[in-house]
């Protein structure tokens, strides 16, 4: 399929073939009709993807700063690295899309085959979109109109928080498209609207609607809105515009009435005079989106709908709202209408972008229901015929852009396939790593007798049902952490693994560092203790990591790797846990917790599991003691030998061993031979993650 991408290195802006998505659980799938193009929003992006390092990074101070706190901890190569890969990803256009519904899935019972629809998708022939940001089109609704839906339940929401009632004056500043779908639901709300814009053509075309027009350049906005309001001043103020100056919100203040209100949907300036707002009690509020739901994962990717009794409005709701206005004719949009245009030629839009006077431009797609939605999609024209080392890539999201995909580099690879949800990032990393298919269906990976090796590289709650299905196809798998999030889902890999016969590898890379293979060397096998610390850094509660259905938490899906470490390090297994967590009562998904482990060997280990501390610090350390010997390992950069014959100090670039990881593994897989990690190992490594678990529920020693 095709489908708009812009990147925000270059700012170019391409149609993009696209293997088309899949439809998944609680999903619908919509064959593309329409789309409307937000000149403001996606103006913006172009223009940012256009700009150069320097303006990139004045527009995002917050964004340096990270990249400082990086340099200081990881060293500049990695950092550069990053920031470019990050600069490298392709961003998907558009957010206001028309079509027809040609599948549902489990779960959507709302909808049906055939039914026209409005959502949030992109710009794309097909487009896979959550029932609860989907919605039915009347049928006096035209496609065309329909396209106006979620942008117009941006401008609703911020009405809903302002509260207008009938007789109010408000001042809509700013008419673009938001705007004059704003001043318009004002005017049919009964409220009197003074609208703001120094284009005179949308001056004119919102005098046809019954809003006040003015022209700042033309006069004292303030004064105006005084003389209006003969001296009150505005009940509302709703900022639709996007400038950046902090003049508009100066005179949005000015030009209110004491106790007013002020609602931001555009982007401005926002340095603030309190005495401006002080001397008038004013409310000021930022307006999110489309209204509530918006970025709630419950609501918008699970399904879950808030009870109507208590929340009226969700931004299901607006869009339903939005398309009930257009039908009985209180919301005009055809009149808005710039151009419409060809989806092939969509430079005559985007060309344009930043210097066009236009309103709303639509893209026109494709109507052909015999249309069918491709989803593998050949990139690379690429022989595998009596390859060895043939690898399926599943999973496009930052650890494979950012960390497998450099590494796998000179391993001798064979990159057949890679998989991704969308099918935007994968296709994006088949281009840049020569990749011959991108794919929306990673099953077809697991039925082509090419393919030696699986690398899966998903949300952690997919890693164990994948594993299984690609070993009972017959492939050797390599699972990013962890393999599993439950004992039942272990031991369903242990029978299909003996089943199979094929090898499991677990992304333990931090035993493949040359700073803990030099430990490993000097310490040998003999009985020792191991603090190991990670500063893993802060990640907010609802970030699925902590989801312990769906990332299984930080303990489980991170802390692993320094299970196996210490494993490694000790030469041995570990016979019990013990974990205790900060706070009166930790959750089972905490990220604050020191973890005790014995080992058969003697050996003891102590992890550190930390999220509360300062990024400026080292992410990770490594405490080694035996035999009056001490080694301190700093962040995979440096480690330290005290009371070591014939060893003082070893430095590198930050090495966590991905690379020797990887080529590692693709060697065994070309020339056969042991497992990259021993399976009993791996085993007992998830077992004890999960122990740690038990034993925080239980505050017990688990054994094992």
């Amino acid at each position: 399929m095709k489908q708009i991408i812009q990147s925000f290195k270059t700012g170019e802006t391409i149609l993009q073939e696209i293997p088309a998505p899949q439809v998944k659980k609680g999903h619908i799938l919509i064959q593309t009709s329409r789309s409307l193009v937000s000149l403001g929003t996606e103006r913006m992006l172009v223009e940012f993807g256009k700009s150069n390092l320097i303006q990139k990074a004045r527009q995002q101070p917050d964004k340096v700063k990270q990249v400082l706190d990086k340099i200081k901890t990881e060293g500049l190569i990695p950092t550069l690295e990053a920031v470019f890969n990050k600069l490298g990803e392709p961003l998907p256009l558009g957010y206001c899309n028309v079509g027809k519904v040609v599948a549902v899935g489990e779960g959507v019972t709302d909808f049906k085959i055939g039914d026209r629809v409005a959502s949030n998708g992109q710009h794309a022939e097909f487009v896979c979109i959550p029932k609860n940001l989907v919605a039915h089109i009347p049928d006096s609704v035209s496609d065309e109109e329909a396209t106006f839906t979620v942008i117009g339940s941006i401008g609703l929401q911020g009405i809903r928080l302002l509260n207008p009632t009938i007789g109010e004056t408000v001042v809509v500043v700013g008419l673009g498209l938001i705007g004059l779908l704003t001043a318009q639901l004002l005017v049919a709300n009964g409220c009197r609207v003074i609208g703001a814009d120094l284009d005179q053509a949308k001056l004119e075309m919102a005098a046809e609607w019954g809003i006040i027009p003015f022209n700042p350049a033309k006069g004292d906005f303030v004064k105006y809105v005084e003389e209006m309001t003969h001296g009150v001043g505005a009940d509302g103020v709703i900022i639709t515009a996007s400038a950046k100056t902090n003049d508009i919100i100066s005179q949005a203040a000015q030009m209110s009435r004491k106790r007013g209100r002020i609602i931001l949907v555009g982007v401005v300036g926002l340095n603030i005079s309190r005495a401006e707002f002080y001397e008038k009690e004013l409310t000021f509020q930022v307006s999110c989106s489309y209204g509530p739901g918006r970025y709630d994962d419950d609501y918008e990717n699970k399904g879950i709908d808030y009870p109507i009794a208590f929340v009226r409005w969700t931004e299901k709701r607006n869009f339903e709202t939005i398309l009930q206005a257009i039908a009985s004719g209180q919301l005009k949009v055809q009149k808005m209408i710039s151009e419409v245009v060809d989806l092939k030629d969509y430079l005559k839009v985007y060309g344009e972008i930043g210097s066009s006077h236009s309103i709303a431009s639509i893209l026109k797609y494709n109507e052909d229901l015999s249309a069918k939605p491709e989803h593998t999609v050949k990139i690379n024209d690429v022989n595998f015929a009596a390859s060895k080392g043939v690898i399926g890539i599943v999973g496009a999201g930052n650890f494979t852009k950012m960390t497998m995909m450099p590494a796998l580099k000179g391993s001798g690879a064979s990159y057949k396939y890679i998989a991704s949800n969308g099918g935007v990032s994968g296709t994006a990393l088949a281009q840049k790593y020569g990749v011959a298919k991108s794919t929306t269906d990673y099953k077809e990976i697991l039925k082509d007798n090419e393919v030696d090796l699986v690398l899966i590289s998903t949300r952690h709650h997919l890693h164990a049902p994948m594993v299984i299905e690609a070993l009972n196809a017959g492939k050797n798998v390599f699972v990013e952490k962890p393999l599993a999030l439950n004992l039942e889902q272990l031991n369903q890999i242990i029978h299909a693994q003996q089943t199979s016969g094929k090898n499991i590898s677990v992304g333990f890379n931090r035993r493949f560092s040359p700073h803990v293979e030099k430990i490993k060397q000097v310490v040998g096998d003999s009985p020792m203790n191991i603090i190991a610390t990670m500063n893993a850094g802060f990640i907010p509660a609802n970030v699925w990591v902590h989801d312990m259905k769906i990332g299984g938490g930080r303990i489980i899906g991170e802390a692993c790797h320094y299970i196996d470490l210490i494993t490694f390090l000790t030469g041995s297994k570990v016979k019990s846990v013990c974990m205790n967590a900060m706070g009166v009562n930790p959750e089972e998904n905490t990220d604050n917790a020191s973890i005790l482990l014995r080992y058969e060997n003697g050996s003891t280990g102590v992890i550190n599991y930390f999220s509360n501390g300062s990024k400026s610090y080292s992410k990770e350390r490594l405490e080694v003691f035996s035999q009056q010997r001490t080694l301190i390992m700093d962040n995979f950069r440096k480690t330290e030998g005290f009371g070591v014959k014939g060893f003082s100090t070893l430095r590198t670039a930050l090495d966590k061993g991905h690379k020797n990881q990887f080529h590692t593994l693709i060697k065994k897989v070309k020339e056969g031979g042991s497992p990259l990690i021993p399976l009993d190992e791996i085993v007992n490594t998830t077992k004890a993650s999960f122990a740690a678990i038990e034993s925080l529920k239980t505050n017990t020693w688990v054994e094992l």
